[in-house]
């Protein structure tokens, strides 16, 4: 089912008006897929439309990418246009809000040398740390969505033509995203409010430590005095509320970055730079990944953990119950935006200053020093499922569940 022309202005409106939350008189970015043009109009449109100043759109072409990893030089992955980054910064600096739509081919680079990958990676995150650092404070508002594309749904949906491929992919991402709803924006705020709900209860709970056990999972995360749970909406520090995600059915937190300890398990592929990487298991010690396994996607692993030092730490956990609207439709999407609003994740690399409070006046010293991780990167990878339990461990010492059987025991 392809969306109907007013599903896919409310598609854009919820981008602009929930995600966004775009404001009188700001400059709006859009980076996104040519093949998503389409929607890039619309939503330049609905951000005009509440008094955007200026939309900015930067499009991307993945073969062009992959030509580049294909044919370029060596040296080529170990520079960056800093006129680009620049030009980010600026951005950040003058208020803009960014809309970012990630429809990743996940098999575009599988037959590219996975060093010439890992380099071209660190080298974009190395240049673009000061823009994302913004966006990780939530200094500026920022949101994630989807737009079918070819590659994309033909790897979701391998069985089906590419007509019936997009279909589907399509119906999945307007029941996710609400815009078949009369009033798309409210249900978005409904959704916020039923979220915060749980936001509230584990706030309110102060867990000292959550105990992860599944199968070929058997972990225990610290987490740190003042961590904050959020989920939903955020506000930036302008106090503008947005959505970074478009879908998101996660409440998420701060770990201690030495405070994990154990084996855990992914449970879904891992789409990492357009390489997959699936069935891994990751063992914690003190917490840091001392040892790895991969069925696919080894070196590609080895890369993500090797960006830095703090890259085999974690920066996130997120709690996501079996039973919700994703996940039950039973499909892997190969795009973590999905993937991951589907199941409990944890995050390889940086952590979100937001998720500790006075985390955002931190200086980069204080964050470490609270247990705050610091990497150039942040890869959510996911381990839930429907035998997945989880305890919480109180301040006293009791130990309370949270999870049973993949879903909310609290």
């Amino acid at each position: 089912m392809y969306p109907t022309q007013l599903q896919l202005e409310n598609y854009a409106e919820i981008a602009v008006k929930v995600g966004a939350n775009v404001q009188q008189g700001q400059t709006v970015v859009v980076m996104a897929p040519i093949t998503s043009a389409p929607l890039v109009r619309l939503i330049a449109s609905k951000a005009y439309e509440v008094g955007a100043k200026n939309v900015h759109v930067e499009y991307n072409d993945e073969e062009l990418s992959r030509i580049k990893f294909k044919q370029a030089p060596e040296e080529a992955f170990s520079q960056y246009p800093m006129f680009r980054a620049k030009a980010w910064e600026d951005f950040v600096e003058e208020g803009a809000s960014f809309i970012s739509i990630y429809s990743p081919n996940p098999d575009l680079l599988n037959d590219v040398d996975p060093t010439r990958v890992a380099t071209a990676s660190k080298t974009a995150s190395t240049a673009l740390k000061n823009y994302r650092s913004a966006l990780m404070n939530h200094t500026n508002a920022w949101t994630l969505l989807s737009y079918p594309t070819p590659e994309w749904a033909n790897k979701v949906f391998p069985n089906s033509t590419q007509e019936e491929a997009i279909q589907k992919l399509w119906e999945r991402i307007i029941d996710a995203t609400r815009i078949s709803h009369e009033n798309p924006v409210q249900a978005w705020r409904d959704h916020n409010a039923r979220l915060l709900e749980m936001v509230n209860v584990l706030n309110d709970k102060r867990y000292k430590q959550l105990q992860y056990e599944a199968p070929g999972t058997k972990l225990t995360v610290d987490l740190p005095d003042g961590h904050i749970w959020l989920g939903g909406s955020k506000a930036n520090s302008k106090g503008i509320y947005f959505n970074p995600n478009l879908p998101t059915e996660e409440v998420f937190t701060m770990p201690h970055k030495d405070g994990v300890n154990g084996v855990v398990s992914s449970t879904k592929p891992l789409n990492y730079n357009g390489q997959v990487i699936d069935g891994f298991t990751l063992t914690f010690e003190n917490g840091k990944v001392t040892t790895f396994t991969a069925e696919r996607g080894y070196e590609a692993l080895n890369n993500l953990l090797n960006t830095d030092e703090s890259a085999r730490q974690l920066g996130e956990i997120a709690l996501v119950p079996h039973d919700s609207p994703i996940s039950n439709s039973n499909v892997v999407f190969f795009n973590t935006l999905y993937d991951e609003n589907a199941s409990c994740h944890l995050a390889l690399g940086q952590a979100y200053p937001v998720n500790l409070a006075g985390g955002t006046k931190m200086s980069p010293e204080e964050l470490l020093s609270h247990g705050a991780n610091r990497s150039l990167v942040h890869e959510d990878f996911m381990i839930g499922s429907e035998q997945m339990n989880i305890d919480g461990v109180t301040q006293d010492g009791k130990v309370e569940p949270i999870f049973r059987n993949g879903n909310w025991a609290i």
